[in-house]
């Protein structure tokens, strides 16, 4: 026992000796073959990681929308080191007594330095938070307050909420081409969310890609082509509140239409198509938002246009590390030279297996154009629904014009408010 306590007292005075020494003690490290630095050692706590905020207007595994983003998440605490804390299902029929401002509130009590908030209804909420807490950097993801254009929209105010979001338009163009060069009756159905300016201007861009293509792969004449859009009245299924997309989609099919299109953030099309397909019926469907979403029925899934917000937040939360965040409206788009690259491409769309070789390599074609800027189709003429001129003929559509449609497009049947 003597033995013991001696050699324990002699590390203890070394371990005083080391400590007296303090910053001023120097370490030698070999670098290389042939070369040493010195430098100083010194004892520091590791600063905590930037604490994220991320609030889902869906379930978190929804594989749409809210999954998109929860993965981006994921990709931000890989490439960045920060902490992500998700709290989704953050609407009024999942969380009747829920404001998006509240959650705000408790995320940043609970150590958030930063806020995503991930919906277009969460406008009104993450407005009111982010007046709330001028300090706290926030993100309204498809949001316009911070885009001077955007008239009484803009929020200049509210120096510390900024807004991204991906243009679709080009994901929903190749989706609509898709459809085109594969259906059978030359009719398509779109199954859309709630009506606002988004999604007029992505149902509207699938009719686009569609007529496209069936015109000038096809050769055939575009007024064969029909193209019906459903609402179900929010971005997911709310029983007893929203129409039920499975019955939207069964009622898609039993009018003759063979293929389609989702607008919805989930799966319900293609899983009806699936079902119709395994009983012998010659039907396809393209989902929406997230990269892995033909994972539930592939063989008659003709790709997925996806949201990849991965590069997007990295782009601002290492802003907000390097302490020069800037409350911007940005809208992102593919990165041409590879639209599925994880690492730069905002908008991509895998094909599915669903989509025969042929109609692939077509599908390439269209893409290469839009990349090249040989196909724009938001240019006109083009009216709306009602008649009334959207663009003069050549007249090249404006990003606010895109961005803000009043009704579908001329052509398209369905409700535009």
């Amino acid at each position: 026992m003597h033995k013991k306590w001696s050699w324990v007292a002699l590390v203890a005075v070394l371990a005083l000796l080391v400590a007296a020494c303090g910053d001023d003690a120097e370490e030698t490290t070999t670098t290389a073959p042939g070369t040493t630095t010195t430098a100083a050692t010194t004892t520091t706590t590791a600063a905590e990681p930037l604490k994220i905020g991320m609030i889902l207007v869906g379930p978190e595994n929804d594989r749409g929308w809210s999954q998109a983003h929860a993965e981006a998440g994921a990709y931000l605490e890989e490439k960045l080191g920060v902490e992500i804390v998700i709290l989704d299902k953050v609407n009024t029929a999942d969380r009747p007594e829920t404001t998006v401002d509240q959650v705000v509130t408790q995320m940043i009590n609970e150590g958030a330095g930063m806020i995503f908030a991930t919906s277009d209804d969460m406008r009104d909420g993450i407005e009111i938070g982010a007046a709330q807490h001028p300090d706290v950097p926030m993100i309204w993801s498809s949001g316009d307050s911070a885009w001077p254009e955007a008239g009484d929209a803009y929020r200049p105010d509210l120096t510390n909420l900024g807004n991204t979001m991906g243009r679709m338009e080009y994901g929903k163009m190749i989706a609509g081409c898709a459809a085109a060069l594969t259906t059978q009756t030359g009719q398509l159905g779109y199954l859309g969310p709630l009506i606002n300016a988004e999604t007029r201007r992505l149902a509207s861009s699938v009719y686009l890609g569609a007529q496209y293509c069936w015109e000038n792969y096809r050769g055939e004449d575009p007024a064969d082509l029909g193209f019906r859009v459903d609402w179900i009245g929010f971005w997911f299924n709310i029983p007893g509140v929203t129409l039920d997309p499975t019955q939207v989609a069964n009622d898609f099919f039993d009018s003759g239409i063979d293929v389609v299109i989702s607008g919805i953030d989930t799966t319900e099309g293609l899983v009806v198509a699936g079902q119709r397909a395994a009983a012998g019926e010659a039907v396809w469907a393209i989902p929406y938002d997230f990269r892995g979403a033909c994972d539930e029925a592939p063989d008659i899934c003709l790709g997925v246009p996806y949201f990849n917000w991965g590069p997007a937040y990295v782009r601002i939360v290492q802003s907000v590390l390097d302490g020069n965040f800037a409350a911007e409206f940005e809208w992102f788009g593919p990165d041409w030279a590879d639209i599925n690259d994880p690492d730069t491409s905002g908008i991509g769309y895998v094909k599915g297996p669903g989509l025969s070789a042929e109609n692939a390599d077509l599908v390439d074609q269209f893409i290469a154009g839009l990349a090249d800027g040989s196909i724009n189709l938001f240019v006109g003429p083009l009216n709306y629904q009602d008649g009334t001129p959207f663009l003069g003929d050549g007249e090249v559509a404006t990003d606010l014009q895109v961005w803000f449609m009043e009704q579908l497009l001329e052509g398209m049947v369905g409700a535009s408010a």
